[in-house]
């Protein structure tokens, strides 16, 4: 939506640019219309950096579509924010919320609300040791999404 230009995305960006959050109706009206559009061209959908509070959580199970799991990606805020700053200085097109003021108090805010999350998909979670090399990393999240698609196609078959 920010990318698109109108007036709606300018309001999200001023609010992503602030650090703060874009309010969950707001999410949710955005994430659903997203998923509605792609949901026949779409073996699933992975939703990066969302919930960011519990509540998110709860009210995007019951109005979009239930969780099969959730990447917990645990390393110290140092690399959180390094990382971040490394990917903002190779974006074609910067963001103006990837700042260090911005992005510390984005992780001031994920610091606070991780616990709650965490246990809202205590079952479903998987937690990723992050401070080992991003292509490691990334090979353990795909074969962490590929058993989770395996499932849900064993699952299918089977209700045929």
């Amino acid at each position: 939506m920010v990318a698109s230009g109108s007036d709606k995305g300018r309001k999200l960006q001023a609010i992503m640019a602030s650090g703060g959050l874009v309010s969950n109706e707001e999410v949710l009206s955005l994430l659903n219309d997203a998923i509605v559009r792609a949901k026949g061209n779409s073996k699933g959908f992975l939703i990066d950096g969302y919930p960011r509070e519990k509540n998110q959580g709860v009210e995007f199970e019951i109005r979009v579509a239930p969780a099969d799991l959730a990447l917990y990606f645990d390393c110290s805020e140092e690399t959180m924010l390094q990382r971040i700053l490394a990917r903002a200085a190779a974006a074609a097109v910067q963001r103006a919320d990837d700042n260090e003021k911005t992005i510390r108090q984005r992780l001031k805010t994920f610091k606070q609300n991780t616990n709650d999350i965490l246990e809202l998909y205590n079952e479903k979670t998987l937690t990723i040791n992050a401070e080992r090399d991003v292509d490691d990393i990334f090979l353990e999240v795909s074969q962490a999404i590929d058993c989770v698609l395996k499932k849900k196609a064993k699952q299918a078959s089977a209700q045929c």
